[in-house]
């Protein structure tokens, strides 16, 4: 179980917009980055516009960052491209066997867990920012 790849490839799509700032960002020049089609790049841009994140002209090819950097955590990517799985990190499996020991008490024994783990996870997430990861792309090259 592991998180959707729509959120490595959204930071991926985001950086890719910084860093390309002067330069025309369509959905097939982030597709060759990606390595992904641009259907994908265009479904992936289409929440982080809902989100505030991106912006785009109708009829214009090309995206931009909807907010600066620094004004962007990975918490925002994060809830932008996961809303259907948002309160959902870890799924509990359905149906156990209330007649067992375990499976009668294994969910409610999980819940505070998992909800512990997933708000770590998000205050990490809401430390990071567009700007952090952009600078080390840039001390990578």
């Amino acid at each position: 179980m592991t998180i959707s790849s729509r959120f490595a490839v959204a930071v991926h799509i985001l950086s890719l917009l910084e860093l390309n700032k002067e330069g025309r960002n369509t959905s097939e020049y982030i597709a060759g980055s990606v390595s992904t089609n641009p259907v994908v790049i265009r479904r992936i841009t289409g929440m982080l516009n809902k989100a505030g994140l991106t912006r785009t002209s109708p009829g214009v090819a090309g995206a931009a960052l909807g907010r600066t950097p620094a004004q962007i955590t990975l918490l925002d990517i994060y809830r932008a491209v996961q809303a259907d799985m948002q309160d959902e990190l870890f799924a509990m499996h359905e149906n156990p066997n209330p007649d067992c020991p375990v499976g009668k008490n294994i969910q409610s024994t999980l819940e505070t867990q998992f909800n512990r783990a997933q708000l770590a996870m998000e205050r990490e997430l809401a430390g990071v920012t567009l700007a952090d990861i952009v600078a080390d792309l840039a001390r990578c090259e």
